[in-house]
């Protein structure tokens, strides 16, 4: 039986430079579907199944973000990568923000993209594949990262992949330092000032998570990362 091939929708408004990364991704063993604006890429991620999708986010009718905005409520776990021309760091956080797994300026090297591809794409299976512990309690919530539950007796909340696979982390080391270097290799695939702003704003989304409790906080420790302090730990 031929063995099914990654699929990825690329949404690019340049219908030359689409073509052209078409063709190199299709060469590549990638499975590609084109879409020339955010409209049509939208019309094609509902009509048919992906494994990752590459946005650019500059784009008539509907731009990267909003696009990506909806796929992620469709599908949380979707792997998203912009393509952007501009690197102000507006831009950055604001694709964060809605989700982005990774981001690649123009002009970049075709064979840069294919790694990122395949850097995600090989984290997503292990993070499908793991068998680490699952369920925590940190002071007054429960924590099912198989689920992505985080739950008290009053709420309940549904993390996002990359918040769920965060605070997992953090969990398993309450009171400790988790190295900022050590986090992003292991969630994001590699420490850079992308992913490092990323981070940051992932801590800010579990803050507020938390603060219904007033004995857990998330303190940053300068230079080195961020401790998850749990009142009731330290006392013991």
């Amino acid at each position: 039986m031929e063995e099914l091939k990654t699929k990825i929708l690329l949404v690019e408004d340049d219908p030359n430079f689409g073509a052209v990364l078409k063709d190199y991704l299709s060469m590549s063993g990638y499975d590609v579907r084109l879409a020339t604006d955010g409209e049509k890429g939208e019309d094609l991620f509902f009509k048919e199944e992906f494994n990752l999708c590459v946005l650019d986010v500059m784009m008539p009718k509907k731009d990267g973000f909003t696009l990506a905005a909806q796929i992620k409520r469709i599908n949380p776990e979707m792997p998203v990568i912009f393509l952007t021309a501009k690197t102000l760091q507006e831009d950055v956080l604001e694709g964060f923000k809605v989700g982005a797994d990774d981001y690649i300026t123009k002009p970049f090297n075709s064979e840069e993209l294919l790694y990122r591809i395949a850097a995600i794409l090989k984290r997503g299976g292990k993070l499908r594949t793991n068998n680490q512990q699952k369920e925590f309690t940190i002071g007054k919530y429960h924590f099912n990262y198989k689920t992505r539950l985080l739950k008290t007796e009053s709420s309940d909340a549904k993390l996002s992949p990359k918040e769920a696979e965060l605070l997992r982390l953090f969990c398993m080391k309450v009171n400790d330092i988790v190295y900022r270097e050590e986090a992003l290799k292991q969630i994001w695939g590699r420490d850079d000032y992308f992913t490092a702003r990323s981070m940051d704003v992932f801590i800010t989304k579990l803050r507020k998570y938390l603060k219904e409790d007033p004995t857990l906080e998330i303190v940053n420790i300068h230079g080195n990362g961020f401790r998850l302090n749990t009142e009731e730990e330290a006392v013991a």
